[in-house]
């Protein structure tokens, strides 16, 4: 059987304009749920369907080969066109025996999500499938009337067995299915339950705010993957942010031997050790020659398009990656690694964003701090 994913994306919005490309906790909206598509393993190929230049640029910038991007006739992006629409157009062009349609509104879904659907659907041998979270409300109708209880006889809580609201996050359909019936949904219908914060879609601004929240909750606990690369600043992280001039104007930079070590041990582990720095300073590079540490990039003053880049080339999931800065020009790193930290003296937004607040500050042994937690975090992992 050929399983592909699909996600169709509009260039605009009018409940948030251009939502789809929002930066949403570092990454724009539709980029989380489909970068979890591509960690699951599930499908033989993905693919977005836009008629945005915008987002064919953006998917190509997050993702490389790894997503196929496809235009999208104007029928298919009016306000009045049907999802069903974009994804009966797509099967004109690309053949597949089930097609999972994933929505972007839905950033909170995980690769595990997808694993147990799939394996629910086989099992059960569906010919579609529908994401559902439990919901124990009470319904009413416009007219106010009540939908699931009577209310002379309001059941306790604890004994109302509830209803499974559907979440919008993703679809199974088998190809048949979608030709016939020209609806996501037909045949055997299955329903796979995700967690309770999965009820929450991004359509509204409060909606935008909630699933930041949630996200960066996410990106503060322990990634579940080995980390492969650990990625360092360098003013205020390798050193104490201070300037040191000689007298003919020379800049010299203090540097921690504690946290030097600690990055030979993490290097000695397996783990690849990468530097980068908006400066282009002689005194940094030869602290870098010093440590044998040839992954030194100075002279980046927008860091991520670069981060992103390693982990393409290293071949990597941005679970695998740790990242260490002090400063706003680190956000948007710390913010798409797995395993992010910051010195203990930070500014408040990275210490309000960083997985891990070190105990010591830059240049005082925060670098260390930070090498012996992944060292122990990948031990255990390992064992």
């Amino acid at each position: 059987m050929r399983w592909v994913a699909f996600m169709p994306l509009r260039g605009n919005s009018k409940s948030i304009p251009h939502k789809n490309l929002r930066p949403l906790a570092g990454r724009p909206l539709y980029a989380w749920s489909l970068q979890q598509a591509v960690e699951s393993g599930c499908f033989d190929a993905l693919y977005v369907a836009t008629d945005s230049t915008a987002i064919r640029t953006s998917v190509a910038q997050q993702f490389a080969d790894q997503i196929t991007v496809l235009d999208r006739s104007p029928e298919t992006c009016t306000d009045e066109a049907s999802t069903e629409a974009a994804m009966l157009e797509f099967q004109q062009h690309i053949g597949f025996d089930v097609i999972c349609l994933i929505q972007a509104t839905s950033p909170l879904t995980r690769a595990e999500d997808f694993r147990a659907a799939r394996e629910a659907f086989l099992e059960h041998r569906f010919d579609s499938l529908l994401t559902t979270v439990h919901s124990k409300r009470f319904f009413w109708d416009a007219d106010g009337q009540p939908i699931n209880y009577d209310p002379a006889h309001r059941p306790r809580r604890q004994d109302f067995t509830g209803w499974q609201m559907e979440n919008g996050a993703f679809y199974f359909t088998r190809a048949k299915v979608l030709k016939t019936h020209r609806s996501r949904l037909g045949g055997r219908i299955g329903l796979y339950e995700m967690s309770a914060e999965n009820a929450l879609e991004v359509d509204e601004p409060v909606d935008w705010r909630l699933a930041e929240q949630l996200l960066l909750q996410h990106q503060r606990a322990a990634p579940a993957e080995t980390i492969a690369v650990l990625l360092v600043d360098v003013d205020g992280t390798l050193t104490d942010a201070g300037m040191y001039y000689g007298a003919e104007g020379e800049r010299l930079k203090k540097f921690n031997t504690r946290d030097g070590y600690g990055l030979l041990r993490l290097a000695a582990s397996g783990v690849k050790v990468g530097v980068i720095t908006a400066e282009d300073s002689p005194a940094v590079a030869a602290r870098m020659r010093k440590l044998g540490i040839t992954h030194y990039y100075p002279g980046i003053k927008d860091k991520l398009p670069l981060v992103k880049k390693l982990i393409r080339d290293w071949r990597l999931t941005p679970a695998r990656l740790a990242y260490i800065g002090d400063d706003l020009n680190d956000l948007d790193s710390i913010a798409h690694a797995g395993l992010s930290a910051c010195p203990a003296d930070a500014v408040d937004e990275v210490r309000q964003q960083a997985a891990y607040v070190c105990e010591r500050p830059g240049g005082g042994g925060a670098v260390r701090e930070f090498c012996e937690l992944i060292l122990h975090h990948n031990r255990k992992l390992k064992k």
